[in-house]
């Protein structure tokens, strides 16, 4: 089949325009494949049909500035703006300057993955948390909503806030790459559509490669976007089987460790907290049920973790030790209740006053923040 035919043939998985010559580039399908998707009116690329039936991620070459470029045009739209943000990584899956990019459309935040926090948080405390955070960065969103799309009557309430602000507009989904946005349109389409898995979904960064439109019932729109690429994101220093390890998936059970000052504790090999100066006191962390914890001293905490890394210490499995960023050191005096977050893979909570600090891969930041819990 000729390219120009195929101009206007997308890819239901990941939006990007079908091709059959170039077997590195987006949107390639083979011949074959491509004439059989026509006959049932389900055309993927490679990539997707990989993807959906053998788990297998390629890589895919596409810069910050498309994805960036993609969003500035949204300003220029008369839509609803409903920004998708990974609860369990809010600091690392808010867009930078995105008030910026959607000129004076109204918009939603809507943090996923609401079903994998601690049932103690209580949900009014994270929804005023996450708006204050997102007035920090300029964005002034008319609701914050708490959704899983996983759970069917969170869709539906969802649905509900979307219809009652977009007023007879299409309405864009965005967000960084990771926050779970291709799943939860899924969701959408499955609860108004009965229409399952249509677009291509994972876990792993930069699925959707081109904005995917689908039909609303008044003849308008809700477009899914590319996820922009944070590179400080956990996620992006992970291969295939830690990213399973790190993205919970089933309601985090937090751990307390009792410490003294002098001691460490190991979050696998991708993070450290060490516990300076204070009195012996209870550390409650926050992450994957997967992640194993190890305690130590601090004083031999790096040699520790030079003779375990990707041994006793997983993730990074070993092969990948040797390009792990190095752990950078940042550190806190702490006063009052707070949660000590390394970014995309969770935090440790703190009650009594002390000097911590915080280790995580170069790149990747460590904050601190009033106590969720």
């Amino acid at each position: 089949m000729s390219e120009e035919l195929l101009e206007e043939i997308r890819c239901i998985g990941c939006g990007s325009i079908i091709q059959t010559e170039d077997k590195e580039g987006l949107g390639y399908t083979p011949n074959s494949a491509l004439e059989k998707g026509l006959e049932t009116g389900e055309v993927y690329c490679q990539r997707c049909f990989r993807l959906r039936h053998y788990n297998d991620i390629q890589d895919v070459q596409l810069t910050d500035d498309d994805f960036l470029r993609l969003l500035n045009g949204i300003g220029q739209e008369d839509a609803l703006i409903v920004n998708v943000v990974d609860i369990f990584d809010f600091n690392g899956s808010l867009i930078p300057g995105l008030h910026r990019f959607i000129g004076n459309n109204p918009v939603l935040l809507v943090g996923n993955k609401v079903d994998i926090l601690p049932k103690s948080l209580k949900r009014g405390k994270l929804t005023q948390w996450m708006r204050e955070r997102a007035h920090e960065v300029g964005l002034r969103p008319e609701e914050v909503i708490l959704t899983s799309a996983k759970k069917p009557n969170e869709m539906e309430s969802l649905l509900k806030t979307i219809e009652k602000y977009r007023k007879g507009r299409d309405v864009y989904v965005v967000g960084v790459t990771n926050v779970g946005k291709s799943t939860l349109i899924n969701a959408i389409i499955k609860s108004t559509a009965g229409v399952q898995e249509l677009i291509t979904t994972s876990q792993f960064p930069g699925t959707t490669l081109d904005k995917i439109e689908i039909p609303l019932e008044d003849g308008r729109f809700l477009i899914d976007t590319p996820g922009i690429i944070h590179n400080f994101q956990m996620a992006h220093y992970l291969g295939k089987k830690d990213l399973r390890l790190v993205a919970p998936t089933k309601e985090i059970k937090p751990k307390v460790y009792q410490l003294n000052a002098g001691q460490t504790l190991f979050l696998g090999g991708l993070a450290r907290f060490d516990f300076i100066q204070g009195d012996r006191a209870s550390f409650v962390t926050y992450v994957s049920n997967d992640i194993d914890i190890h305690r130590t001293k601090l004083e031999k905490a790096s040699e520790f973790y030079q003779k375990h890394a990707g041994g006793l210490l997983t993730p990074p499995q070993l092969d990948e030790v040797s390009d792990f960023p190095e752990l950078v050191r940042f550190e806190f005096s702490v006063k009052e209740n707070t949660d000590i977050v390394f970014a995309g893979l969770g935090w440790i909570t703190i009650t009594t006053p002390c000097v911590v600090a915080g280790w995580a891969p170069k790149g990747v930041d460590v904050i601190r923040r009033k106590a969720l819990i």
